[in-house]
C-alpha cells in the first residue's frame, strides 16, 4: 500500500481534491496524541482550501505547515520532488506556486502559475492564483482579466466569480459586481456570503430594501455570521434606523465577542446619544480587540475634545488618520480640525 505522501501526491496529479483532503485527514490523524502531524499533511488540506476559496480555513491550516523554517523547508523538499518527477504536470507546478506565495515568495509563484496555463491551457486555476497576485499587488485591472479568463473556461467556478464580483466593486463598477454574485447565488443559492456581497453591492447602489433582503437572507442562511450581523447594523444606521442598528451591532458581538468594529460603531451610536461613559468603555474594548482601530481612536478623540481635553484629544485624532486608509475619512478629520483653529494653513 502507498504511503500517505505518495496518495496525496496521485491524488494533486489526478486533481483528485476530494481524495487529496480525506487522505490528508487520515495522516494528520494518526498522529493525534503523538506530536505534531506531518506539515505535508497540512499543506495538503491547505492546497483543497485554496482552491475551493476557503481563505479563512487555508490560514489555518498554514500555521501547521507554513509558519516555521523547519516546516517550509520540509513542504519545499516535498513538493520540489513532485514537480522534479512530473515536470509536465500543470498541476504539480500550481501547487509550487501556492507553496511559492504562502512563504512570501509571490512573485517567483507567478512563472509556476503561467507554466501550469501552458501546460493546461484548458484550467482555471492558474488564472485564479494568477489574479489574486495582481491583486496584491494593486494591480486591478489584470487581477480582473485573469478572473474573467478563469470564468470563462469554467463558468461554474464559485471562488473566481466571488472575486471577479469583489474587484469590479471596488472600481465602482457596481452592476458588473451584482451580475457576478447573482451567478454565485444560482450556482450556489445556500452561500451565505453571496447573498451578503450582493446586500452589500445593492447597498453601496442606494438601492436599500433589496440590499436588506439579501443580509436577511444571508443571516437565515448563517445566523452566526458576525461580518453579516455588523453589515447589516451598517445598513439600518445608514437609514437612520439607530435601534435596528444598535441590535444587529450587539448581535455581532453575540457571534463572535472579539468583533472590535462592532464595539467602535455602537461607541459611535453612544456617543451621538451623549452617553459619554458608555461610548468611553465601547471605543476601549473595540481597541483591546484591535489596537489599530482607526474608528474608536477617532470616537476617543472627539470624546477629549468635548471634555475640552485639546492635547489629548488631538494625540488620538493623529492616531485615526494614521491607520484610516480612506483618505476621506483623514480628510474629514483635517478639514474638522482646521475648522476649529487646532492646524496651520
Amino acid at each position: 500500500m502507498s504511503s500517505h505522501p505518495q496518495q496525496c501526491e496521485a491524488a494533486i496529479l489526478a486533481g483528485a481534491w476530494d481524495t487529496l483532503f480525506a487522505e490528508a485527514s487520515v495522516w494528520i490523524a494518526e498522529h493525534t496524541g503523538a506530536g505534531p502531524a506531518d506539515p505535508c499533511a497540512y499543506f495538503s488540506q491547505n492546497i483543497v482550501y485554496l482552491l475551493r476559496g476557503r481563505f479563512s480555513d487555508a490560514w489555518k491550516t498554514h500555521v501547521f505547515c507554513l509558519q516555521t523554517e523547519d516546516d517550509i523547508a520540509a513542504v519545499k523538499a516535498w513538493i520540489n520532488g513532485l514537480l522534479a518527477r512530473q515536470s509536465d504536470s500543470s498541476l504539480a507546478h500550481l501547487v509550487t506556486g501556492l507553496l511559492l506565495a504562502q512563504s512570501g515568495q509571490s512573485e517567483q509563484s507567478v512563472q509556476y502559475y503561467k507554466d501550469a496555463a501552458r501546460l493546461d491551457p484548458e484550467s482555471a486555476y492558474p488564472h485564479y492564483f494568477l489574479a489574486q497576485i495582481h491583486e496584491r499587488a494593486n494591480h486591478l485591472e489584470m487581477a480582473i482579466k485573469e478572473y474573467k479568463e478563469a470564468v470563462r473556461l469554467d463558468p461554474s467556478y464559485m471562488p473566481a466569480r466571488t472575486n471577479l464580483g469583489v474587484a469590479y466593486q471596488e472600481q465602482g463598477r457596481l452592476e458588473m459586481a451584482i451580475k457576478e454574485y447573482r451567478e454565485v447565488i444560482k450556482l450556489c443559492p445556500s452561500d451565505p456570503m453571496a447573498h451578503a456581497n450582493l446586500g452589500c453591492a445593492l447597498a453601496e447602489q442606494g438601492k436599500m430594501e433589496p440590499a436588506l433582503q439579501s443580509y436577511k437572507e444571508a443571516l437565515k442562511l448563517n445566523p452566526k455570521d458576525a461580518e453579516i450581523h455588523f453589515a447589516l447594523g451598517g445598513l439600518h444606521e445608514t437609514r437612520g434606523r439607530l435601534d435596528l442598528a444598535e441590535k444587529s451591532y450587539r448581535d455581532a458581538l453575540g457571534a463572535n465577542g472579539e468583533f472590535g468594529a462592532a464595539y467602535s460603531a455602537l461607541g459611535w451610536l453612544s456617543l451621538r446619544k451623549q452617553r459619554m461613559q458608555d461610548a468611553q468603555e465601547l471605543f476601549s474594548r473595540a481597541l483591546k480587540c484591535n489596537e489599530e482601530d482607526p474608528r474608536a481612536y477617532h470616537g476617543i478623540a472627539e470624546l477629549y475634545a468635548l471634555r475640552g481635553k485639546r492635547q489629548s484629544a488631538m494625540e488620538n485624532y493623529t492616531k485615526a488618520m494614521n491607520y484610516y486608509r480612506d483618505p476621506e475619512k483623514r480628510n474629514q478629520i483635517m478639514n474638522q480640525l482646521f475648522q476649529e483653529g487646532q492646524v496651520g494653513d
